[in-house]
């Protein structure tokens, strides 16, 4: 499975703050699905799209 990122952020957000989530929804808002995922070994929350193929060949 692929997909793509659309933005990191860092996993240390003050207390109360989803800065990934929050981007996520306004991208779903727009019509693209996009969702929240951990990079444990960067640690930061990546917001994505998957099952995006980058040549869009068969």
């Amino acid at each position: 499975m692929s997909a793509r990122v659309l933005e990191r952020f860092p996993a240390g957000a003050p207390r109360g703050s989803w800065p990934a989530e929050e981007y996520a929804a306004a991208r779903r808002a727009e019509g693209e699905p996009a969702t929240v995922v951990m990079d444990l070994k960067s640690d930061a929350f990546l917001v994505v799209v998957e099952g995006f193929e980058e040549d869009g060949g068969a």
